[in-house]
């Protein structure tokens, strides 16, 4: 059913709008992070700067150490990456393939648990860890990161777990291979785009997350990036707005750079779904 010119025209004129929505706030903390502090108190901002500097990214260095929470934040998403991805690699196969109701109760489950807000989880979370003697560490943290990404990483490999033809596994089991083998020589290579995919999507997620870091993490040299941006804002709220929008551009620039390598395998793990062989 083709499309009407002006229904067309609609469209794209509504995905431009929803598009300047989104850049609207990045490039004016772009455009902040490069203006010397008398623009930044004029009463008549401008979009671009008239004399730019970069005095604030000094300054933001000077004040925080801001390479060591980047370490920390680091740390922290590149283990709950890798720990998600092993977790989520043999429990989506084994849903994806063993259509049991334990297996359809599971994915219910994943799905039911997205509508909770993760807020709910802090006070159980905070005295699992207690218990097991590590709160305040950055262990710690990446263990509750694992648990708010495995959901999504579980759903997404199951997708890519579903697009691998049955017959390989069955050629693999004739030829006398074992499930754990199968899994590891056979299907693992094929779900490769999806385990990078979900890697880097939960990576993103435990770079930028804050609210955890900031509840289980107490000791300044544990903090990560996003805790320690608000060291930038002063008691009385008043924020030190030139440093606080040139450390937040360079905070963000790590996920524009990984969203950036996942969203087209984000958007085939989504159509993949959709399609049987």
């Amino acid at each position: 059913m083709r499309t009407g010119l002006p229904a067309r025209v609609g469209q794209y004129t509504a995905l431009l709008a929803y598009l300047v929505f989104l850049a609207l706030p990045f490039l004016w903390l772009l455009s902040t992070a490069f203006k010397p502090p008398r623009e930044l108190g004029s009463l008549h901002p401008t979009w671009l700067p008239r004399d730019p500097t970069l005095a604030n990214f000094r300054q933001a260095f000077d004040e925080q150490p801001l390479l060591h929470a980047a370490l920390n934040s680091l740390l922290a998403a590149l283990g709950a990456a890798v720990l998600a991805v092993l977790i989520a690699t043999p429990a989506a196969y084994a849903v994806a393939r063993h259509r049991t109701r334990l297996a359809r109760a599971v994915t219910g489950w994943v799905v039911v648990s997205q509508a909770f807000p993760f807020v709910l989880l802090i006070i159980p979370l905070f005295l699992v860890l207690k218990n097991l003697r590590m709160i305040d560490s950055v262990p710690g943290l990446v263990l509750v990161y694992v648990v708010g990404a495995l959901p999504f990483a579980l759903w997404m490999l199951a997708g890519y777990v579903r697009a691998v033809p049955r017959e390989l596994e069955e050629a693999a089991a004739v030829d006398g291979a074992g499930r754990v083998r199968t899994l590891v020589s056979v299907t693992a290579p094929l779900l490769a785009p999806g385990i990078v995919a979900t890697g880097l999507f939960a990576f993103v997620t435990a770079w930028n997350e804050f609210f955890f870091a900031l509840v289980l993490l107490k000791t300044p040299e544990k903090q990560t990036l996003p805790v320690v941006l608000t060291h930038f804002i002063g008691a009385e709220g008043v924020a030190d707005l030139g440093p606080l929008a040139a450390a937040a551009f360079l905070a963000t620039l790590p996920s524009l750079v990984v969203f950036a390598l996942i969203q087209r395998r984000i958007t085939g793990n989504m159509l993949t779904g959709a399609v049987k062989s």
